[in-house]
């Protein structure tokens, strides 16, 4: 097991380091090469169909879905625990994605580039860090809890997929750049190796605390 969890600290370190790095390239507000390119080859892909589709794909990554989706979970799970730690995971990575939106104040693409209105920084992408936060967790706990293998490898492909189109969505429709949803990716993705990290640590001292007080009071 320890091993598994030397990897874990090198990929969260990473995704810490290229996230910092892009951080460095757009700090100035220059347009990097990639994200040029990735505007060209998005005008080029557009066509009404893949527009109206990945129109209703990105709102899957919004507030409101990801808001009302936490709020379901968090009533229907009878694990206050598990309950507190979904609500937990997405309100941190909100404020941890308006702290660098805030740090850096990147301008988003030119509205001649837009299909859709948004407002705000573009650096890193919200929709990119909560839906990679938001569903990646899901991941987690369907790893945790679901014995099914195949209930297991299709809940991950099937978000994994998910969170891939709704990034997608975000360059192809004109509101962010290619760099600024990598980023939210790599930031999210070290951001919930930290999460979950926290949340088993306290579960563990929970336990070992109610174990403590089991053998006092016998």
């Amino acid at each position: 097991m320890n091993w598994k969890k030397g990897i874990k600290w090198v990929v969260a370190f990473l995704c810490a380091i290229v996230f910092l790095s892009l951080m460095s390239a757009v700090s100035d507000h220059d347009v990097l090469a990639f994200d040029s390119a990735a505007i060209n080859f998005m005008h080029e892909l557009r066509s009404p169909v893949l527009t109206f589709f990945l129109r209703g794909i990105t709102e899957l990554g919004g507030a409101i879905v990801i808001g009302l989706a936490t709020v379901t979970l968090f009533f229907a799970i009878r694990n206050k625990r598990l309950s507190f730690a979904i609500l937990g995971n997405i309100l941190g990575v909100l404020i941890v994605n308006q702290v660098f939106k805030f740090l850096i104040q990147r301008p988003r693409p030119d509205v001649a580039h837009r299909l859709i209105e948004q407002s705000g920084y573009s650096f890193p992408s919200g929709h990119s860090m909560c839906s990679m936060a938001f569903y990646g967790f899901l991941i987690y706990l369907a790893f945790r809890y679901v014995k099914n293998v195949k209930v297991r490898v299709v809940t991950t492909v099937g978000l994994g997929v998910l969170v891939f189109l709704i990034g997608f969505s975000r360059v192809y429709l004109g509101v962010h750049y290619a760099s600024d949803v990598i980023a939210g990716f790599l930031l999210a993705v070290a951001y919930l190796i930290f999460y979950i990290s926290l949340i088993n640590f306290i579960n563990f001292k929970t336990r070992q605390a109610s174990s403590r007080k089991s053998k006092h009071k016998a």
